[in-house]
């Protein structure tokens, strides 16, 4: 015996509705939920590089002529630019897109001069976060840019 299934005129059916109204919403609720995470790393990062810019304003201030491991005395770990990149736990921060500059009260970049207790002396970071999330193609590149300084004054000359 065949059955026969008569619709009633004025109602549709609306089965797999849900389903439809399901997988419109899940996507748009991956897409809220990976730019929340990457803004989340974003923000750690930020907090990230101004703990490395205070750990090298920190040391900058107690060991000034120290800024790179091209001066005398001054291998890894014990200068400012090592403490400010190695700051953070390994893999958490990118340290090849960080780039840390230190300079004086004067603009300079403490060279040879003579450097006086007391005055201040500045430890800047600047780093390159890769967003991963959706909205990436919006930058430029994909990229924000994090700058971070620390001021110390100068505690020992040596």
């Amino acid at each position: 015996m065949k059955k026969t299934f008569y619709r009633r005129v004025g109602h549709r059916s609306e089965r797999g509705q849900s389903m439809v109204e399901m997988a419109l919403m899940m996507t748009i609720l991956l897409v809220v939920l990976s730019a929340v995470l990457d803004l989340g790393r974003g923000f750690f990062s930020f907090i990230a590089i101004q703990n490395a810019a205070a750990e090298g304003a920190l040391y900058a201030a107690i060991n000034p002529r120290c800024r790179n491991a091209d001066v005398t005395g001054c291998t890894d770990p014990n200068n400012v630019l090592f403490r400010a990149r190695h700051e953070s736990p390994e893999g958490l921060v990118d340290k090849q897109r960080m780039t840390v500059a230190v300079s004086c009260d004067d603009g300079a970049t403490c060279g040879t001069g003579a450097l006086i207790e007391g005055r201040p002396i500045t430890v800047t970071v600047i780093y390159q976060f890769q967003m991963l999330g959706p909205f990436s193609g919006v930058l430029p590149d994909g990229q924000l840019y994090f700058k971070a300084h620390a001021v110390q004054n100068i505690l020992d000359v040596k």
